[in-house]
C-alpha cells in the first residue's frame, strides 16, 4: 500500500475558524460590508447611510439602511410592486422599473426628513449626469447615501443602476459616475457616453420598438409576449411605455406616500382545512369500534358471495 499524506488532522480542525452563517450561505460579502458601513470616529456615531437594492424574481426592493451594533436599521423602503399604484402593473424589474422604484425611495425619505422643498430632484431627465451637491441648499445639506449593491456585478448597464439613477434625480445624494450607465463606451483610448440611449433605457423606449417589431411581424409572438403590457397601456390610457412611465414619474413626485394595506374581508384560510381536529379518548375508542363494525360488515359480504 502507498503512504498517504495526512493532510488535514487534528491541529487543523483544532484551529479551524467557522465562517459567519451568511458568509457560508454565500449572501453577505463581509469584506464589502466593512466598507461600506465604517465610520469614521470623529463623526461622533453619526449614522452612515446605504442606498441597498436588491431584485427578486418578480420586483425591485430599494432601502435606505444605517448599520448598529445590534444591526441594521431601515430607515426607509421602496418596491417595484408600489408601482401598481401608479398605473405600472408590468414589467416591475426591468431598468425603468429600477429607475421608478429609486425614484420613489427618495422622494419617500426625503418627505420623511422634511427635505422635500428644499431639493426638488432633477424634473428634466434626458440621462445625462445629475447630482444635488453641485447645488447645495444654504439651509441643509443634502441626504447622503452610498451604494450597496450586494453581491451583484457591476457591469455596464446593470438595473442596480438604474435605481442609483433614479435616487440621484429624485434628490439624493449619492456618489456615482456615468460609468456603468447604459450608453457608455470606450473606443480605444476615448470614452464616449451617449445620455439617449441612458434616456431611452430610463422611459423604456427600447420596450417600445420590440413591441413595434412583433405587431409587424404578425402571429403570436407580440400576444405571447406583451399581452399584458398591451392591458397596462389600456388601462392608463396612454399608447406607449414612454408615455406611461413619463406619467409614473410625474404621480411618484405628486405623492410618494405608501399606501396601508387593509384587513381582507374573505382572506383564504385553506391551510386551514386539511388540520385535523384533536380527539379526546372516549372520541377515539368509538372511531375504532365503528371502523371494526364497518370491517365485519364488509367481511359478511365477502362470505355471503362466495357461499351464492
Amino acid at each position: 500500500m502507498a503512504f498517504v499524506k495526512l493532510v488535514k488532522g487534528t491541529p487543523y480542525f483544532k484551529r479551524f475558524q467557522t465562517k459567519f452563517r451568511r458568509r457560508r450561505e454565500g449572501k453577505t460579502d463581509y469584506q464589502a460590508r466593512k466598507g461600506l458601513i465604517h465610520q469614521d470616529k470623529d463623526k461622533y456615531n453619526s449614522p452612515k447611510y446605504r442606498l441597498v437594492v436588491r431584485f427578486t424574481n418578480s420586483k425591485v426592493i430599494a432601502q435606505v439602511i444605517y448599520a448598529t451594533l445590534k444591526g441594521d436599521v431601515v430607515v426607509t423602503a421602496a418596491e417595484s410592486s408600489e408601482l401598481k399604484q401608479y398605473g405600472l402593473t408590468s414589467g416591475l424589474t426591468n431598468y425603468a422599473s429600477a429607475y421608478a422604484t429609486g425614484l420613489l425611495l427618495a422622494r419617500r425619505v426625503l418627505k420623511k426628513l422634511g427635505m422635500e422643498k428644499f431639493y426638488a430632484g432633477n424634473t428634466n431627465v434626458n440621462g445625462e449626469l445629475f447630482d444635488v451637491a453641485d447645488k447645495e441648499n444654504p439651509e441643509r445639506r443634502p441626504f447622503y447615501a452610498v451604494l450597496d449593491i450586494g453581491l451583484v456585478r457591476s457591469t455596464v448597464g446593470n438595473r442596480v443602476f438604474g435605481a442609483l439613477k433614479g435616487a440621484a434625480d429624485g434628490g439624493v445624494h449619492v456618489p456615482h459616475s456615468n460609468r456603468r450607465f447604459p450608453g457608455f463606451k470606450v473606443e480605444g483610448d476615448k470614452e464616449k457616453f451617449d445620455a439617449k440611449v441612458h434616456r431611452d433605457r430610463i422611459f423604456g423606449v427600447h420596450i417600445d420598438k420590440y413591441m413595434a417589431e412583433l405587431k409587424k411581424k404578425g402571429g403570436d409572438a407580440f400576444t405571447k409576449q406583451f399581452s399584458q403590457w398591451a392591458n397596462t397601456l389600456q388601462k392608463a390610457g396612454v399608447n406607449t411605455v414612454e408615455a406611461l412611465f413619463t406619467k409614473v414619474h410625474a404621480e411618484i413626485r405628486k405623492n410618494s406616500d405608501r399606501v396601508k394595506r387593509g384587513v381582507k374581508k374573505d382572506p383564504k384560510r385553506d391551510h386551514r382545512k386539511f388540520k385535523a381536529a384533536k380527539l379526546n379518548a372516549k372520541q377515539r375508542k368509538n372511531n375504532a369500534l365503528k371502523r371494526l363494525e364497518l370491517a365485519k360488515k364488509k367481511a359478511a359480504q365477502v362470505v355471503a358471495k362466495k357461499k351464492k
